[in-house]
């Protein structure tokens, strides 16, 4: 097994890529924690964990709250002991609008919780992976945020871009930061994932196109080289890689999961 004996916290861990990351996780042998705002989310992934044998706890916790998040990690340290793996999973879509018709709150919103709070979880962890001098911490970032890197930039999700362009410079920032101590930090940057989060990205924007949904979702498959979308379970394989010692030579690095994904507009 994979991750035998390791402690790992997966935000927005009840569904998604989180629930597929936590999935995952276990059943390559590790003790799961898994954090979110839907309680309901949190006790379904924990029993599909738990019916497979596995151990599984959840936290609720909203990661744009400092005392949440450290009451999160120090939960996890006194049932434990220790933080082997953190994978900042949780995020939010974002408004979707122009920059001139911005709301500020919105903006607000989506940097506290896609970026701020991936540097306050990162932060909490690191507490405990320094003096251990190991721990793997794995960010969940996006070929949206990252369309504006030398390619095109994204229109009506700026807020999006911004968090998730954010996420890959802290994930390069920690990287140099930690690894002398023997910690790791990578980011896999999802493109567009088969399932209900994507469904209503594209809903938001097909009424703010006055386009149909069928053939935006059409044109998201057209733009990957596979002429699909990628899975849940094939963006958890590789997180797992990452958290694995497979991956011990990979730190400071963005590995996208996006069927060859071309952003084009």
């Amino acid at each position: 097994m994979r991750l035998k004996d390791r402690v790992a916290i997966v935000t927005g861990g009840g569904k998604g890529i989180g629930k597929a990351i936590a999935i995952a996780f276990a059943n390559e042998g590790a003790t799961v924690v898994i954090a979110g705002r839907t309680v309901a989310d949190l006790e379904e992934t924990c029993r599909e964990i738990e019916g497979k044998g596995r151990k599984a706890r959840f936290f609720q916790t909203d990661v744009s709250k400092e005392e949440q998040v450290i009451n999160l990690v120090a939960q996890t340290l006194r049932t434990f002991g220790r933080v082997d793996i953190l994978v900042n999973n949780t995020g939010i879509s974002g408004p979707t609008s122009k920059v001139v018709d911005m709301d500020l709150g919105q903006w607000n919103e989506t940097i506290a919780i896609d970026l701020t709070g991936s540097m306050l979880c990162a932060r909490e962890v690191l507490k405990d992976m320094l003096p251990r001098q190991s721990g793997t911490i794995i960010n969940i970032v996006s070929e949206g945020g990252r369309a504006g890197d030398g390619r095109a930039g994204y229109p009506m999700r700026s807020a999006y871009c911004a968090s998730k362009m954010g996420q890959i410079g802290l994930t390069e920032t920690l990287a140099v930061e930690v690894g002398e101590h023997n910690i790791r930090v990578n980011a896999v940057s999802p493109g567009p994932i088969q399932g209900e989060r994507i469904f209503n990205v594209v809903r938001k924007r097909a009424e703010a196109l006055n386009r149909p949904f069928d053939e935006i979702m059409a044109d998201l498959a057209a733009n990957c080289s596979l002429k699909r979308l990628a899975t849940e379970e094939e963006t958890a394989e590789v997180v797992l890689f990452l958290a694995s010692d497979a991956s011990s030579g990979i730190t400071g690095q963005t590995i996208p999961v996006s069927c060859g994904q071309h952003i084009t507009f």
